[in-house]
């Protein structure tokens, strides 16, 4: 059953978030095939310091499970 974890810079809606929850396992059903029940989504919010600090770094140690590098530096 795949879950999504989604990380964000804070300042996107509820409703933005709801939108790229649907769309997102929108996709991922034609792509995967599952029924739409078997997806899970959550999303995160993070501060720009938390970002540079935190998240961003472990995007870059994550070289085996990376499908798509940002790309962007911090």
């Amino acid at each position: 059953m795949p879950h999504f974890e989604i990380k964000l810079l804070a300042g996107k809606t509820e409703e933005q978030k709801q939108e790229l929850a649907r769309e997102l396992v929108k996709t991922a059903q034609r792509c995967l095939g599952y029924g739409e029940e078997s997806f899970s989504v959550s999303i995160r919010d993070y501060s720009l310091e938390e970002w540079k600090n935190e998240i961003y770094p472990g995007i870059l140690e994550t070289k085996e499970t990376l499908f798509k590098k940002p790309g962007y530096k911090m």
